[in-house]
């Protein structure tokens, strides 16, 4: 009964986790600046009034992506790593591979909004006055 709690929870929770830290990108890069696009900036400044902890997110944006994109790396090679096999029993088999299913799903969510928060913070603004707009 134990081996049925542990298949495919090895890489689990480190996928949730690198979830919530590139969560965290958006949170202090993209969101402000999509607000403050729309012309919502008086929705921005009464959430960084209310959660002053954006403002300390923002202000350390290196170390969130550097952080986010060492969990991504570190996601990404315990989901693709060579080896990987599932056990021959047909019921721990079919959970361990709905597990890596999804575990391989929250992973390219996550990747997917970590280069969304990325572009928001460091290439939208350089590019936007290259392209002198």
């Amino acid at each position: 009964m134990q081996e049925w709690r542990d298949v495919g929870t090895k890489g689990g929770g480190i996928t949730w986790l690198t979830l919530f830290v590139t969560s965290g990108t958006l949170v202090c890069c993209a969101l402000p600046i999509l607000l403050v696009t729309l012309g919502f900036g008086a929705i921005v400044a009464a959430l960084t009034s209310a959660l002053p902890f954006l403002v300390t997110l923002s202000q350390h944006k290196a170390w969130v992506f550097v952080l986010s994109a060492l969990m991504l790396g570190l996601s990404g090679w315990l989901l693709y790593r060579s080896g990987r096999s599932c056990p021959s029993d047909p019921q721990l088999g079919e959970l361990c591979n709905k597990t890596q299913i999804w575990n391989k799903r929250i992973y390219w969510s996550s990747l997917t909004i970590w280069c969304i928060g990325f572009f928001a913070a460091y290439i939208s603004l350089p590019l936007r006055i290259w392209l002198d707009i």
